[in-house]
C-alpha cells in the first residue's frame, strides 16, 4: 500500500498502477460497505483501482465539503470504482453524470455499483467513458475531482487543461489535493491559466482544508 493516490495498493502487482488502462492484477471482486449521500450501500471494488478498500480520505474530505451539485451535465474526472460519481448521482436524481477514467476495470466498478445504488434510491443517470469518449463538445455544469497527481505535474496539467475549460459560464470545479503533494502550488497554476479564446478558466479559492488536504474551487467566470 502506499499513502493517498498512491500507486500500488491492496494487493495489486508492482508497477500495477490505477492509472493504467488494463491493471496487471487479478481482477477480483470484493464487496465493502460504505455510505454514500447518507444511505448505505455494498458497493463492488477489484484490485487494480484507486482505492479499492475504502473510500480514500482526500475523496472524503471533498464529498463533505463541496455543496450539493446542480441539475444538467456533470463530471466526475478520475471516478475510480465510483464514489464521486454515484455521490453527485444520488444529490442531484436529474443530472447526468459522466464518470471519467483510463482504466477500464473501474469503469466497469462505476456501471455495476451505479446499478448496486439505483436499486434503493433515486439517482441520475450515470455514464462510464474513457476520456477518448465524451463527446468533445460536451460542457459541464459542474466538475469533482480527486485528480491522480501522481501522474506526474506536467501530465496532470495536460489532464486539467482538457477538462476545466469546458465549464459552463457560472459553474464550478471542486478538486482535492494533497498538502504536501503540491496543492498550493497547483492553485497558483490553476489561477495563472487561460483558454484559447484568452479567458481565465476561472477564480480559484482554496474553501476547505482538513486531514492533510485542500480543497480547490474553479469557479468559471
Amino acid at each position: 500500500m502506499t499513502d493517498d493516490r498512491g500507486a500500488v495498493r491492496d494487493g495489486s502487482a508492482a508497477g500495477d498502477h490505477y492509472f493504467t488502462a488494463r491493471p496487471a492484477s487479478p481482477d477480483e471482486r470484493r464487496e465493502f460497505g460504505t455510505t454514500l449521500a447518507g444511505i448505505g450501500i455494498a458497493v463492488e471494488t477489484a484490485p487494480g483501482v484507486f482505492s479499492s478498500s475504502r473510500i480514500d480520505l482526500g475523496t472524503s474530505v471533498l464529498l463533505r465539503t463541496a455543496p450539493p451539485p446542480p441539475s444538467g451535465t456533470l463530471l466526475d474526472l478520475g471516478c475510480g470504482w465510483g464514489p464521486i460519481a454515484l455521490t453527485m448521482a444520488l444529490l442531484q436524481p436529474q443530472a447526468r453524470v459522466w464518470a471519467v477514467d483510463v482504466n477500464e476495470r473501474a469503469l466497469d466498478l462505476v456501471r455495476r455499483n451505479a446499478g448496486r445504488v439505483g436499486k434503493i434510491a433515486p439517482t441520475g443517470e450515470v455514464i462510464a467513458a474513457t476520456p477518448d469518449e465524451v463527446p468533445d463538445d460536451l460542457t459541464f455544469d459542474a466538475i469533482w475531482s480527486n485528480p491522480p497527481v501522481r501522474i506526474g505535474k506536467d501530465a496532470l496539467h495536460g489532464l486539467l487543461a482538457r477538462w476545466l475549460p469546458r465549464l459552463e459560464s457560472g459553474a464550478e470545479a471542486y478538486l482535492v489535493v494533497q498538502r504536501n503533494l503540491g496543492a498550493d502550488s497547483l492553485a497558483r497554476w490553476l489561477a495563472e491559466q487561460c483558454d484559447e479564446a484568452g479567458r481565465a478558466w476561472g477564480e480559484v479559492e482554496k474553501v476547505a482544508s482538513a486531514k492533510g488536504f485542500r480543497v480547490l474551487r474553479v469557479r468559471r467566470g
